[in-house]
């Protein structure tokens, strides 16, 4: 077996987003919780508004936690730099994997106070107001079984 490559990763400007991200309330969801690693494939949604409205915006949004190391290093380490630099500065590090957004953070994992500093620098990224931002979190991946 062959150990994976690092995470191809573009760094984005905010203006290249969707406008709905800094003129809606937007909600963010992982796809199975956050005890999934370094990577929390994720989506950001429009929240919709009292009046009738078309499904909707959304976006694909992933976590991803820039020191992860092991079996092999997630990113590249000029990437890595740089998140560690913009977080620093109370940014969040904007990249696009796969067309995918991806916020690129210090750190191996994530936590649910970690996740709403990564949504409340994402909303100051764009324009937004930050409590316009919210999460959906759930206690454990969809995927976990719990017997008790």
């Amino acid at each position: 077996m062959t150990p994976e490559r690092p995470l191809t990763l573009t760094e984005i400007d905010p203006f290249d987003l969707p406008e709905w991200l800094g003129e809606e309330r937007v909600v963010w969801a992982p796809q199975d919780g956050l005890s999934t690693g370094h990577l929390v494939p994720g989506r950001l949604t429009a929240s919709p508004g009292e009046a009738a409205a078309p499904a909707p915006d959304s976006l694909p949004c992933d976590l991803l936690a820039v020191d992860e190391a092991y079996p092999t290093a997630v990113t590249e380490p000029d990437l890595r730099v740089r998140a560690h630099q913009v977080w620093k500065h109370g940014q969040v590090l904007l990249t696009t994997s796969q067309e995918r957004l991806t916020l690129a953070v210090p750190g191996t994992s994530f936590t649910a106070d970690r996740t709403l500093e990564c949504l409340h620098r994402l909303a100051l990224a764009v324009g937004a107001r930050s409590d316009h931002f919210s999460a959906l979190l759930s206690l454990g991946s969809r995927s976990s079984t719990h017997r008790g």
